[in-house]
C-alpha cells in the first residue's frame, strides 16, 4: 500500500484514520499515494485557525504580509522540480501543461508580494475619500476596509492543484485572513507536498495555511459568522454548497466559481486570408489541448461567420489532426491525458451526448496515443464538434464537456453572435478576433455584463496578448450566472472578498487620527 499523506490542522501533521483513498497515475494506472481526513476534529483546527493563525496575521502590517508572501515564492521556486515530477505523475500533463499550473501559482503568489508591499505600514484599508455629513464640515464619514477575524476556506478543483490554491491564498494572507485548503482528492498530492515544504520553512505563522485531505464532510459544519469560503467546481456541487445552513442563518460569505461554456467569436472582417483568422484558429486549438482541456476558462463554444464555417472547420481540423495525444514523459506528446479514468469516460459521454445534436468535424478517437496503453492510459483526443443550426441546438449552450472538446457554430450577424453567446447562461471569458477597433469595442459592451472577462485578439495584439484561457492577477477571474456569479483576483479588487466595509462617521480630528494606520487599495 502506498503512503498515507498527513493533513495539517491546528499546527500540526496529523494522518487521518483507515486506509483512505488511493492518487492514481491517470497514464499508467500506477497507484501513487493515499489521503484521509477521517477522525479529524474539523471544530478544533477551524479554532485554532481562526485565534492563532489569524490574531498573528492581523499583528502584521500590509507591507510585512507582502514580504511574507515573497518568502514563499522562494520556498515553492526551491522545490518546483519536484512539483513537476508530481504533476507529472498525478495529473498526466505536459511540461507545458504543468507550467501553466506551477508557473502561474508562483507568478500570481509573487504578483501580489510586489504589489501588497505599497500598502506599507497600514492596518487598514481606505475606502474612498471622506466626505461630509452635513452643511458643515466638521462631521464626515470614512469608509475603511478591515480583515476578517474568521478563517478562509478554499474547495478547490482537480484541474489546477497549485495555481487553485494559491491564486486565493495571496489575497487572502496579504489580507490577513488564514487559509484551510481542501484540495480535490484525485490530485491532492501536489497542494499536500506545497503547503508541506511552505510549513517546514516557517515562512507563515501557526495557523495561518492548514490543509484538509479527502471528502469534505463536516467542513462546512465548522464554520462561523466571520468565515468565508471560495468554492471552485461543478454547478450542481456548488448548489449544493449554497443549501448549507451556514450560507442561510450565519451569513458566511461564499464565492463560487462553477460551470462555464466559454466562447470565441470571429469578427466578420476576419476572412479566411486575415491575420486574425489565423490568430483565432491558433487559440481556439490551444485551449482545447492545453492541460487536455480541463481549464474552467477553456473555449468551448467557436463562433464564426456562417460563410466561414468550412473554412474554420478545415484550418481547426488541420491543427488538431497534428497533436500528438498520450505519455507526457514522451518529448513527441503535445497533449497528456486527463486526470483519470472516471473524468476520461465522463468526457466521453459528454461527446456522446453532444453528437445527437451536433457532427463531428475532428474525430479525436483517430489519435494514436504516443507511449501509452488505450486500455489503461486517460486519454481522450482533441474533438471538434459543429452546429450547422445552432439555434435548434440547445445542448451546445446548456452541456459542458471538461475536456479536449468544442464545437463550431455558425452566425449570420453580429447581434444574433452575441444572442448565441449569451445562451450560455453567463461566462468566465469570452475572446473576440478581428482587426476592426470599432466593431471590436462595441461588440464588448453587448457581452461585458454576461462575462467576468473579455479577451479581445487584434492584430496588433497578436503577440502581446497573454491568451484566452490564462488567469492573470491583475484581472478579474469569475463571472455572473451559470459561472457561479464570484469573483476572484482583479489586482487588489481581490482583497475585498477577505475584508468588512465599515462606515465611521466622526469629526474630522478622530478621522484624522485614523488615517495614518490606513491606506487606499
Amino acid at each position: 500500500m502506498s503512503e498515507l499523506l498527513s493533513n495539517h490542522v491546528g499546527g500540526r501533521w496529523v494522518a487521518g484514520e483507515g486506509a483512505g483513498t488511493a492518487l492514481f497515475d491517470p497514464v499508467t494506472g500506477d497507484e501513487l499515494v493515499r489521503v484521509s481526513n477521517a477522525g479529524l476534529d474539523l471544530p478544533a483546527a477551524f479554532a485554532f485557525a481562526r485565534e492563532t493563525g489569524g490574531a498573528a496575521l492581523r499583528a502584521m502590517t500590509y507591507g510585512e504580509r507582502a514580504a511574507m508572501l515573497g518568502a514563499v515564492v522562494k520556498v515553492l521556486q526551491a522545490h518546483r522540480a519536484e512539483y513537476e515530477a508530481i504533476a507529472t505523475a498525478n495529473s498526466g500533463g505536459t511540461r507545458g501543461d504543468n507550467a501553466v499550473d506551477i508557473d502561474g501559482a508562483i507568478f500570481t503568489l509573487g504578483w501580489y508580494a510586489k504589489t501588497g508591499a505599497a500598502l506599507g505600514p497600514a492596518r487598514a484599508l481606505l475606502d474612498g475619500p471622506a466626505v461630509k455629513l452635513g452643511k458643515e464640515d466638521g462631521f464626515r464619514s470614512q469608509h475603511v476596509l478591515l480583515p476578517l477575524r474568521g478563517v478562509a476556506l478554499f474547495i478547490n478543483a482537480f484541474n489546477f492543484p497549485a495555481w487553485g490554491l494559491w491564486e486565493k491564498a495571496a489575497p487572502a494572507l496579504l489580507s490577513g485572513v488564514p487559509v484551510i485548503v481542501k484540495p480535490a482528492t484525485a490530485t491532492a498530492w501536489l497542494t499536500q507536498k506545497m503547503v508541506a515544504d511552505v510549513i517546514a520553512a516557517g515562512v507563515l505563522p501557526a495557523g495561518a495555511l492548514s490543509i484538509v485531505c479527502g471528502g469534505s464532510a463536516g467542513l462546512l459544519d465548522a464554520l462561523a459568522g466571520e468565515d468565508v469560503v471560495s468554492f471552485t467546481g461543478s454547478a450542481a456541487t456548488g448548489a449544493t454548497i449554497r443549501q448549507h445552513p451556514a450560507f442561510r442563518e450565519q451569513s458566511v460569505r461564499l464565492n463560487v466559481e462553477a460551470d462555464s461554456l466559454n466562447s470565441a467569436l470571429l469578427m466578420p472582417d476576419a476572412a479566411p486570408d486575415s491575420e486574425a483568422f489565423g490568430l483565432f484558429v491558433r487559440e481556439v486549438v490551444r485551449e482545447m489541448t492545453v492541460k487536455a482541456g480541463q481549464k474552467c476558462t477553456a473555449i468551448r463554444r467557436v463562433f464564426v461567420p456562417a460563410e466561414h464555417y468550412d473554412a474554420a472547420a478545415q484550418a481547426i481540423g488541420a491543427k488538431l489532426a497534428a497533436i500528438k495525444v498520450g505519455n507526457p514523459r514522451n518529448e513527441a506528446t503535445r497533449m497528456g491525458s486527463l486526470v483519470s479514468r472516471e473524468q476520461a469516460a465522463t468526457v466521453r459521454n459528454g461527446i456522446a451526448a453532444l453528437r445527437e445534436v451536433a457532427e463531428l468535424l475532428h474525430d479525436g478517437a483517430t489519435h494514436e496515443l504516443v507511449d501509452a496503453d488505450p486500455a489503461i492510459a486517460a486519454c481522450v483526443g482533441p474533438t471538434l464538434l459543429g452546429a450547422r443550426d445552432p439555434q435548434a441546438a440547445s445542448l451546445v449552450h446548456d452541456l459542458e464537456v471538461f475536456g479536449p472538446v468544442a464545437t463550431l457554430l455558425p452566425y449570420r450577424s453580429l447581434a444574433d453572435a452575441h444572442a448565441l453567446i449569451r445562451r450560455g447562461g453567463g461566462s468566465l471569458v469570452a475572446s473576440l478576433y478581428g482587426a476592426d477597433a470599432a466593431t471590436l469595442g462595441a461588440s464588448c459592451l453587448e457581452l461585458a455584463d454576461a462575462h467576468g472577462r473579455l479577451h479581445v485578439v487584434s492584430p496588433e495584439a497578436g503577440s502581446l496578448h497573454t491568451g484566452h484561457g490564462n488567469v492573470m492577477p491583475q484581472s478579474l477571474h469569475g463571472g455572473p450566472g451559470r459561472a457561479g456569479g464570484g469573483e476572484e483576483l482583479g489586482g487588489l479588487r481581490g482583497l475585498g472578498f477577505y475584508h468588512r466595509r465599515c462606515a465611521i462617521q466622526a469629526a474630522t480630528g478622530v478621522l484624522d487620527a485614523i488615517a495614518p494606520l490606513a491606506t487606499s487599495a
